[in-house]
């Protein structure tokens, strides 16, 4: 307690003299003063909480002065040094490539989806890849080499820009619609076969189809007809032996003919027959045509 007395001096003595007045206390007591000391050991407490989590933020995530841990912010952008980085929300970069003696793996436990967009923000590429599918939204799809392109795509056409395209299935190709290549070729000692089960099989060249077997027979099978057609040149059938073994026989040609020869005889509407041979030809002398 803090007590101050005015005194007051008479103009008879210098001696000064007690006057009575106020006793003022000066501070705070009581119930403030023990609010006041908790709040300010609340206060230190706090502070020195945060500052111990400063210093364990920064020794757990390893700050120094070039970045972050293994972290490096350099002129070229942020460069990882080693370890693993998880991105809770999208990531926008330029560009992402991993060190060179080391690949680049991209992880989630749901879809991994890259997006392309322009300066309007749009979407203009897509590509997402799941856990059951691999799904890609773009007008062009290329894939190249370093020296030429490897495969093509667009809502036009398909382009297979290879040397040599290897079907490995075991139904091997099915097209829907018509097919351009300049060589079908089969896998060494495989058989090569163009087969259509429900409708026609048409082979269409403006300067001829050639088929060629080295080492094996040709067959062409039909439910109905087979065509061999030229509309300018030739038909050749060029080999050491031609059959045709279930061509229908005539009913004229030479009576006795002891060698049993035959002639191949040919209609107006392409049919092939067989008559007797003789002297001189009997084709016109049947009635098969």
């Amino acid at each position: 307690m803090v007590r101050e007395q005015y005194v007051t001096t008479t103009q008879d003595s210098s001696v000064p003299a007690p006057v009575p007045g106020s006793v003022y206390k000066i501070g705070i007591y009581g119930w403030r003063k023990r609010c006041l000391y908790l709040f300010v050991l609340l206060l230190i407490i706090i502070l020195t909480v945060n500052f111990a989590l400063t210093i364990w933020i920064l020794r757990v995530m390893w700050f120094n002065t070039e970045g972050m841990g293994h972290l490096k912010v350099t002129a070229e952008g942020v460069r990882l040094e080693d370890g693993k980085s998880e991105f809770l929300f999208p990531l926008y970069a330029q560009e992402i490539h991993s060190r060179e003696d080391s690949s680049l793996l991209v992880h989630s436990s749901e879809n991994v989806t890259l997006n392309a967009r322009n300066e309007n923000n749009d979407v203009t590429g897509s590509l997402s890849i799941g856990p059951d599918v691999a799904q890609g939204n773009a007008p062009n799809f290329v894939i190249s080499s370093n020296i030429k392109t490897l495969f093509s795509a667009d809502d036009k056409e398909v382009v297979v820009g290879t040397d040599k395209l290897r079907v490995t299935g075991p139904e091997g190709a099915l097209f829907e619609h018509s097919v351009e290549t300049p060589l079908l070729k089969a896998e060494p000692f495989k058989d090569l076969r163009l087969e259509s089960p429900t409708r026609s099989l048409s082979m269409d060249a403006p300067k001829g189809v050639f088929v060629k077997a080295l080492a094996g027979n040709i067959e062409a099978a039909s439910n109905m007809d087979v065509l061999l057609h030229s509309s300018e040149g030739v038909v050749i059938l060029d080999a050491e032996t031609v059959r045709l073994p279930s061509l229908p026989l005539g009913h004229g040609g030479m009576s006795g003919n002891a060698q049993g020869l035959y002639e191949v005889c040919v209609c107006p509407s392409g049919k092939l027959f067989l008559s007797k041979a003789g002297v001189t030809s009997m084709c016109s002398e049947s009635q098969e045509c």
